[in-house]
């Protein structure tokens, strides 16, 4: 018994020492660079490869093959990923998901090379470079992390790499080269992937699919490491590596054993999910998203109707076998559920694949059942809902790269644990529904179901889901701001991603009249999203476009064609736009959201336009704004309340008071030290004091996007300090950013909308063209997309579509920023009347003009405190 723990030890120490390495150039490249680089296992593989072309196919001897691989090849990769891909995005300060789909881009494009070079099949003549001897793996492991450290401590490139670390503008202008830095950790990242490569080929399975994603499975140590420790990566790694061996020992009778089997063959998958799921999430909460795209004009008719010609094709002119074109529809289907997840709610969803084979798989195990295929079908599609809502419930709360590992190691423990296992998949086999085993009819059954999925996607991105969505791929904390309930949203995308992928999956299954696994494989899921993001994922010509050439490419010769191209534009995202913008379009006719007529104006109150121009009402805009002058607090004035007019429903006064509130920041920073704030209607409240005082820190507590350690906020007297930031603005609770939180894909009318659909006061029309007429957003400006506007009058559409909710408490995050001097005394007579119809405002501004010309108290934070 010894013995074997002895051995079985040994065999998990040199599974740990590789995944080891893989943890420590992981780190090291995350560190230097601040790209968590999903391609170090595709450089693995590529690596392997390449020693074996030496070796074995060209006769070199093994130590010079070796050199050459880890010494030129390896480092060659990386220096040449950081010149031509990561460098760009870098200096173009893309954000960290743009790079993540960039590394994506090139796994994609190295897998798709090696099946050109090396065909798809696996090898098992690689040549062994340390021996058997997992301590002589574990020797070289433990020098490399020595020698990382000591680099990284004590020679002057380490404390170059822990500035550009701590902060990169700094160092670059304390004269670092960052470039510099950024390229030996590229160089040595790939090395450590060349190094794990090689070491790995002789024991596992070598072959373009199978060990790039063996090699991400163990991406599981760097996130444990929280991509920040070496010591803690090696120690997870050897950790991991020695439990699954021992696990291999125990073989529990009835249908524990195959589980447990399958648990211990894939412990890093494990580890992955739970790390990704429970740590604390890699990268932060705002720019690590994917990128709204770039709002399009609508596409014109003519298009789509030669692409419904182009599907309609093969039921005419086609022969009788139709293998190929029958994978197009439902793998459009498929696709199209990145379309909901991806392109309209801008999460990255990664485990695509593996609701695809669930689908399938349900599918399969219903008919062996006696269910009738459709209905089989019908039936497996809630199914997988249900699973994609048990599975994105944990993963909604988690955002950019984190996001992106939990629904990768979702896909890959799906595979790992259900689609490849003889006990779920033994013996199936997935037939045609009656009446629809002729290729013909399978088809045409395929384009029903295709139109309408495009017709259920097509309404989702309308109307008021669609701008929810919008405005969540676009800035979340605005979305929520705005009111959206953004985790039920993201939790609305994800099932119906889940449910839209099941249903190609089953397609696609009896399509090809069989469950294969290999059809939902991880890696598959990966081209997949780079498929759809290359092309256009806001689109929905795009799951077209993308299942007809992945279709077409990998039914050629030439097996990995589709992959390389792909990959090669996925890999250079910063620079080559979707390829579907540039199909011809044709501009949206002039019209209001949801396509009614614009409401007619009737003069109010709030009809003064912010540019100072006459209102309807022919009052001059002071007189219509309500704001005789502007009296400053030392004045001690107070604008009379006047009711708001009976077709402007205004909320009834409410009390905002923060009590004793406390927030500590981690490393013992106190941003708050038991501040105590009382904000009161009819009256303007302004924060000032200098930049680290506390005052952002007080304001987001208030809108609730912060949770203070001590203290409570109420609302009237009601607690809603665990309110979140949507259901603080529902409450009547309206805030602004100091950094614009305008939604660029939406024009200025529907940004505004939205904040009237998710507001305080809700159902409400007319309070749209209230605040468009106010902020002088109501003429033909109303239909320009967000995007394309000036900074001035961005600050008017935010603060239009907070007004929009009817709030009765108002925060404002220096809502002069940007704002020249004429804007900015604009704002302010616009702020004056909004508090005289009873309004509460909470500034948090720098300009000292301004304040003095508005604000009827002044509170002075110094160190966390108000003391004044």
């Amino acid at each position: 018994m010894a013995s074997l723990t002895y051995e079985l030890t040994l065999a998990g120490l040199a599974v740990g020492s590789a995944a080891a390495l893989t943890g420590i150039g992981l780190v090291v490249t995350y560190r230097a660079t601040g790209v968590l680089n999903l391609a170090h296992g595709a450089v693995a593989m590529i690596c392997a490869y390449v020693l074996r072309q030496l070796v074995v196919v060209w006769g070199w001897p093994l130590p010079a093959g070796a050199l050459v691989t880890l010494l030129v090849v390896a480092p060659g990769i990386g220096l040449v990923l950081d010149l031509g891909v990561f460098r760009p995005l870098a200096r173009r300060e893309a954000n960290p998901a743009q790079s993540l789909v960039a590394s994506i881009g090139v796994f994609v494009l190295l897998v798709g090379a090696a099946v050109l070079l090396w065909g798809p099949g696996a090898r098992d003549d690689v040549p062994v470079l340390l021996g058997d001897d997992p301590w002589a793996q574990l020797g070289a492991v433990v020098a490399l992390a020595c020698l990382v450290g000591a680099v990284t401590r004590w020679t002057r490139f380490g404390r170059e790499l822990r500035a550009v670390i701590d902060n990169r503008q700094l160092a670059v202008l304390s004269g670092i080269d960052a470039d510099r830095v950024a390229a030996a950790g590229w160089a040595f990242g790939s090395f450590t992937a060349g190094l794990t490569g090689v070491l790995l080929a002789p024991y596992v399975r070598l072959d373009p699919y199978g060990m790039p994603l063996l090699v991400v499975e163990v991406i599981a140590v760097a996130v444990i490491a929280r991509m920040r420790s070496l010591p803690v990566a090696v120690v997870a790694a050897l950790a991991i590596g020695v439990a699954q061996a021992q696990l291999t020992r125990l073989h529990p009778e009835g249908w524990a054993g195959p589980l447990l089997q399958a648990v211990g063959a894939n412990l890093f998958v494990v580890a992955l999910l739970v790390a990704a799921l429970v740590l604390p999430g890699i990268g932060g909460r705002g720019r690590d998203a994917l990128p709204p795209p770039v709002r399009p004009g609508r596409v014109p008719g003519a298009v789509w109707l030669v692409v419904g010609v182009l599907f309609l094709l093969p039921l005419g002119f086609a022969g009788s076998d139709l293998h190929t074109a029958i994978q197009v529809p439902a793998l459009s289907v498929i696709l199209l559920s990145l379309v909901v997840v991806a392109g309209r709610g801008g999460q990255i969803a990664l485990g695509q694949a593996a609701y695809a084979g669930l689908g399938a798989l349900f599918t399969a195990l219903l008919t062996a059942r006696g269910v009738p295929g459709l209905l089989a079908l019908g039936l497996a599609v809630p199914l997988v809902g249900v699973v994609g809502l048990l599975t994105g419930w944990p993963a909604i709360r988690r955002h950019g790269l984190a996001l992106a590992l939990v629904t990768l190691a979702t896909g890959v423990a799906a595979s790992r644990f259900v689609l490849t296992q003889p006990y779920a998949t033994a013996g199936l086999s997935l037939g045609r529904p009656a009446g629809f085993s002729d290729d013909r009819a399978f088809y045409a059954l395929e384009i029903v179901v295709l139109a309408g999925c495009l017709a259920l996607v097509a309404a989702l991105r309308r109307g008021r889901t669609g701008r929810a969505l919008a405005a969540l791929r676009d800035h979340e904390p605005g979305a929520e701001a705005a009111g959206v309930a953004v985790p039920r949203l993201k939790l609305l995308a994800f099932v119906l991603g889940a449910a839209l992928a099941a249903l190609g999956g089953g397609l696609l299954g009896m399509g090809l009249r069989a469950f294969d696994a290999e059809a939902y494989d991880p890696v598959r899921g990966l081209l997949w999203f780079a498929a759809v993001l290359v092309l256009g994922a806001d689109s929905l010509l795009t799951p077209l476009a993308a299942a007809a050439v992945l279709t077409t490419l990998d039914a050629g010769a030439y097996a990995g064609t589709a992959a390389l191209a792909l990959g090669l534009l996925a890999a250079f995202t910063g620079r080559v736009g979707p390829l579907t913008t540039l199909l011809p379009r044709k501009a949206p006719a002039p019209k209001a959201a949801d396509g009614a007529p614009p409401p007619a104006r009737r003069p109010t109150p709030h009809s003064t336009s912010v540019t100072g121009e006459r209102s309807e009402s022919g009052a001059p805009p002071g007189e219509a704004l309500g704001a005789g002058g502007n009296p400053g607090p030392a004045e001690g004035r107070t604008h009379p309340h006047r009711p708001a007019p009976a077709d402007a429903p205004h909320s009834a006064p409410a009390r905002l008071r923060a009590h004793g509130l406390t927030l500590t920041y981690p490393g013992g920073v106190t941003a708050l030290d038991r501040v105590t704030l009382d904000l009161a209607p009819s009256r303007i409240t302004a924060l000032v004091g200098p930049n680290g005082a506390g005052k952002s820190t007080l304001f987001d507590c208030l809108a609730g996007t912060l949770r203070p350690r001590a203290g409570r906020i109420t609302l009237d007297g009601s607690d809603i300090t665990h309110r979140s930031a949507h259901a603080r603005t529902r409450l009547g609770v309206a805030r602004t950013f100091q950094r614009l939180a305008v939604f660029p894909s939406l024009t200025v009318e529907e940004n505004v909308r939205l904040g009237e659909e998710q507001g305080h006061v809700r159902r409400d029309p007319a309070a749209v063209e209230r605040s468009l007429r106010l902020l002088g957003l109501a003429g033909p400006l109303r239909h320009a997309p967000a995007a394309d506007l000036p900074t001035g009058t961005l600050r008017r559409v935010e603060l239009a579509r907070a007004l929009a909710g009817q709030p009765h408490t108002l925060l404002l995050d220096e809502p002069a920023a940007g704002l020249d001097a004429a804007e900015t005394a604009t704002l302010g007579r616009v702020l004056a009347a909004l508090a005289a119809d009873g309004l509460t405002v909470l500034v948090v501004e720098h300009d000292p003009d301004l304040v003095a010309g508005i604000a009827h108290t002044v509170h002075t934070m110094e160190g966390g405190r108000i003391v004044s």
